[in-house]
């Protein structure tokens, strides 16, 4: 490897230029589910049999479970899969016609969420799409496959964790992360807690990631923690909200669970608050006249940032003879009614894209779908940023049904 290549400069990562585009395309299902039959990850007697929540990450092509203690924490320069299986009460059909077929039972649905760190390789991100198409077979095709970007996570991966951070570094870069609790030469670590650009109000609705140890981070709308190793410092923007205050109270009790250091709570209107940006290198700002703003790391999807776009659905057939890929619907009337089992449908809800696959299907209808997704997101540049997932008929699950307003 030249010597250059793998440092602290990582390149932005873009899902669209990655080898997923051609993930379940050209490979048979016997083929996938063989080698996920293979797969330690997914064989441990519990994986597709209880309910609850599963994250492994990807480590030189291979999938390895991530540490409990760590879930809602995910790395940058990272790739994760993250299952959630849940018992929900249902019928034996969802969208069928004859309402005399209804059977109530409880069954176990299953979201699957690759998640891309914004500097993650394009080897793990590819390889985390594969494995989450294997993870799909294991579990016979009746998972929701969830494609989540660092940059603009959805609602409903979000509400996940409570406790979502996003930390700097990765497995494959050469400035790896080091946990507080490691023995390790320390760096100063500054994490920013933010609200949720997306997210309604509550308690889940904070996020917190890290960032670059600089003044020039630093925005008014936000709370900052500083940890200096020997002390932790708080520095409430003029602007910043209560849930946000109390996010970091919570970070800031985290961290002092794995050492005891002193911790000091700045407000910025107070005079003493300059002694954390002078830790920054701010040492030479007018800090009285200086306002401070800085971009957020995670971006709006809120259909309230474009009140102008309206859902959108689209079907894929070939019940033409040939494959075709039109607007069914558009606006607020979309419907359980417009799903016909036997097409692949786009559902482009504003704040994230769905594909609902009917049972009957034909073969190059599930085939394409991955890659008809691609070429909508290519041709409508306001759907770039947004998370995709996939459903099956009868297997969609409250978050599906959200999004489609039912």
């Amino acid at each position: 490897m030249p010597p250059h290549e793998g440092l602290v400069h990582p390149k932005e990562y873009d899902w669209r230029d990655s080898n997923v585009e051609l993930i379940g395309t050209d490979l048979d299902h016997r083929v996938k589910y063989q080698s996920a039959a293979t797969e330690p990850a997914w064989n441990n007697g519990v994986i597709g049999i209880e309910s609850g929540l599963y994250i492994w990450r990807i480590e030189d092509f291979e999938v390895v479970p991530w540490p409990k203690e760590k879930y809602g924490s995910f790395h940058e320069g990272d790739s994760y899969i993250v299952l959630l299986s849940e018992k929900v009460q249902s019928t034996n059909s969802d969208v069928d016609q004859d309402q005399n077929s209804r059977e109530e039972k409880e069954k176990l649905v299953h979201d699957i969420f690759f998640w891309l760190g914004s500097h993650t390789s394009q080897d793990e991100a590819g390889t985390a799409a594969y494995k989450t198409v294997e993870l799909d077979e294991y579990l016979h095709g009746t998972a929701i496959q969830h494609r989540e970007l660092q940059s603009s996570p959805s609602e409903n991966f979000s509400a996940l964790f409570p406790r979502l951070k996003i930390l700097r570094g990765g497995v494959a870069t050469g400035f790896n992360h080091v946990d507080i609790n490691e023995e390790a030469p320390h760096t100063d670590t500054l994490l920013r807690v933010f609200k949720h650009p997306s997210a309604a109000a509550g308690r889940d609705g904070v996020l917190v990631h890290e960032v670059e140890p600089t003044w020039h981070s630093l925005d008014e709308e936000d709370v900052f923690v500083l940890d200096k190793g020997d002390k932790i410092f708080v520095w409430q923007g003029s602007k910043c909200s209560p849930m946000e205050k109390m996010r970091a109270a919570q970070v800031v009790n985290d961290i002092t669970q794995a050492k005891h250091v002193d911790v000091e709570v700045l407000a910025q209107a107070e005079f003493r608050s300059k002694v954390f940006v002078d830790y920054l290198g701010g040492e030479d700002l007018d800090y009285s006249s200086t306002t401070f703003t800085c971009p957020r790391p995670i971006a709006s999807t809120s259909t309230s940032s474009n009140p102008s776009r309206p859902k959108m659905l689209w079907k894929l057939s070939d019940a033409s003879g040939d494959l075709t890929f039109t607007l069914i619907k558009k606006g607020s009337g979309i419907s359980k009614a417009d799903l016909d089992p036997n097409d692949v449908f786009l559902l482009d809800a504003g704040r994230g894209i769905w594909v609902w696959e009917g049972r009957g299907a034909s073969k190059a209808e599930k085939a394409m779908w991955l890659r008809v997704t691609q070429m909508y997101v290519r041709q409508h540049e306001e759907a770039a940023s947004l998370s995709v997932a996939k459903v099956v008929q009868g297997c969609e699950g409250r978050f599906f049904w959200t999004a489609v307003g039912a």
